[in-house]
């Protein structure tokens, strides 16, 4: 599930020049009028400086460096339905179970692949969430949902049995590592879902939450 919000569009293209190219996780087909910049607001993605150059893939949306450093993330917050609030960093995650990703491809709405991990490297969300101890009151207390949220508002959806009774729940990371080198332009750490079909639409960079609800 991914929840959508809309943002006012820019009137006005900076040079190619001084523009990087963002992914755009839900975009729709070539043609449509960049739907990630509307639903992810400035929260784009990785696209290569080729595309930005070219300024007609459907899947980009342009935005400057100086913007791009607003929306920096250093800490990931867990809250919400859970016992032990966490603030966790790059640093805290290593010391927890770190996983080896490999072969990762973000895949617009469209079909694009918009950027290749050869390797990265992050620790399970479901770990994190047992670390905080989502407040159940017996086995069969399930309802709930989670909330990746981005600084700049985007935000990804998981229900419990997702994450938890589903196969899904093997392939959510919060990466801190792409390619061999630390994330740095997208904030330190962004939330990837291997198994969707296109995994464009849950690739959550700038992230700065893990906000666990219950359905009420």
């Amino acid at each position: 599930m991914n929840q959508r919000h809309d943002t006012m569009k820019r009137s006005i293209l900076l040079p190619a020049a001084l523009v990087l190219a963002l992914i755009c996780g839900n975009c729709g087909t070539p043609g449509d009028a960049a739907p990630h910049a509307a639903d992810h607001a400035e929260h784009a993605g990785h696209a290569s400086m080729g595309d930005t150059a070219a300024g007609t893939h459907s899947c980009t949306v342009p935005i400057t460096a100086e913007d791009s450093l607003k929306f920096l993330s250093k800490q990931l917050a867990v809250t919400g339905e859970v016992e032990t609030p966490l603030t966790l960093t790059v640093d805290s995650l290593k010391k927890m179970n770190v996983a080896t990703i490999k072969d990762f491809t973000v895949v617009c709405q469209s079909g694009a692949n918009m950027k290749q991990d050869s390797t990265a490297r992050g620790v399970l969300l479901r770990d994190i969430l047992e670390k905080a101890k989502i407040k159940q009151s017996g086995h069969k207390d399930r309802n709930f949902y989670i909330v990746a949220r981005a600084t700049d508002g985007y935000k990804a959806t998981f229900s419990w049995a997702e994450l938890f009774n589903n196969p899904t729940g093997d392939n959510v990371y919060v990466l801190i590592e792409e390619n061999g080198r630390p994330i740095v332009r997208q904030g330190d750490m962004i939330l990837i879902c291997r198994n969707d079909t296109k995994t464009g639409p849950r690739h959550v960079y700038w992230l700065k939450s893990i906000e666990v609800h219950r359905v009420d």
